[in-house]
């Protein structure tokens, strides 16, 4: 049953159609799919290092955790969760929010809610700017239904000076779409 827009969400709809396209882009705060590189066609364990220019174990040490984000973004997108695992588990900090943030999301679309929001809930105490863990923690809420908590996070990200990001405008769609929004 699709649930009628609260004021809220039909504000928020609405503030999310003036954002300019340009804002739709922000680095590591973008939950949208990042494009496809080499290490996409890595095997599980090993991703991409320009260096050699070949695929290299994840626990190699030939790169810094940037790089291991980077690719645990992709791989997570994909949808390829052990590998965007076996790249969290060699980044250096365990406890970096961004760490935090993706285990939230691999656990996520594995369909493991209640693991998701531990691990959301965990990146925020870390860091309650966190806008990307906001608006991750935000899109799982409305996709099972729970609108008021999903408004909640994105009134959140706007007070902490979110308005306009890719975190904000991830979520507004979220809520309009509601149940079911996969991303």
């Amino acid at each position: 049953m699709i649930q009628p827009l609260s004021l809220l969400r039909a504000a928020t709809l609405t503030a999310g159609l003036a954002v300019p396209s340009s804002a739709w882009a922000v680095g590591t705060e973008d939950p949208a799919p990042p494009k496809p590189t080499p290490t996409a066609t890595c095997p599980d364990g090993s991703v991409w290092d320009d260096e050699p220019g070949a695929c290299v174990p994840v626990e190699s040490g030939r790169l810094d955790d940037d790089a291991l984000y980077d690719a645990v973004r992709e791989l997570a997108y994909l949808g390829r969760r052990a590998a965007a695992e076996a790249a969290l588990d060699a980044m250096s900090d365990q406890g970096d929010t961004r760490v935090l943030t993706y285990r939230g999301f691999l656990a996520r679309k594995a369909g493991d809610m209640e693991a998701a929001m531990a691990a959301y809930r965990a990146a925020l105490a870390a860091d309650p700017n966190n806008l990307l863990a906001r608006s991750y923690m935000g899109m799982g809420l409305a996709s099972v239904g729970r609108f008021a908590e999903a408004e909640a996070q994105l009134a959140e990200i706007r007070a902490r000076g979110g308005a306009g990001r890719r975190p904000e405008t991830a979520l507004v769609e979220a809520l309009r779409v509601g149940v079911g929004f996969e991303y």
